[in-house]
């Protein structure tokens, strides 16, 4: 079985100058702005590593969710940060890092339980295995027994 997705996404004008717009399937994103100044000058408007990271984020959440789930645990909270790392490099850009930052609660289980899903699902999210970075994952807080 395979699932397909969409996003569109339009550029009108050239370089620094132009301006795009960005849509996916489901309308949670409709005619976002994007551009040069989204991406470079802080404006407003969404960016692609923005995207990745949101992508990236919401994906090993889940991922994580389901692990936990599949071992028998029914209650906790999971809130996860995704910071896309893009640097030059020559003449063009590389994205070299996808940085994720966890705090969970999950009432009843230990520590180094935890740890193991979480890394599993870091591992095996589809959208890290997309990325072709280095990807971490720091557990910043967790509360269990």
């Amino acid at each position: 079985m395979a699932i397909i997705n969409w996003a569109t996404a339009k550029y009108e004008g050239l370089g620094k100058e132009g301006k795009g717009h960005v849509s996916t399937e489901s309308g949670a994103l409709k005619d976002q702005p994007y551009g040069f100044n989204t991406r470079f000058e802080d404006k407003v408007g969404t960016n692609p590593e923005e995207q990745i990271a949101a992508a990236h984020a919401s994906c090993f959440t889940m991922a994580l969710s389901f692990g936990l789930a599949e071992q028998g645990f029914k209650k906790g909270t999971l809130a996860s940060k995704a910071q896309i790392t893009l640097v030059k490099e020559g003449d063009g850009f590389i994205i070299t890092k996808s940085e994720i930052t966890l705090d969970a609660k999950v009432p009843g289980m230990n520590g180094q339980d935890f740890e193991k899903a979480a890394v599993v699902a870091k591992l095996n999210c589809p959208i890290s295995k997309l990325l072709n970075c280095d990807v971490t994952l720091d557990i910043t807080s967790f509360e269990g027994n």
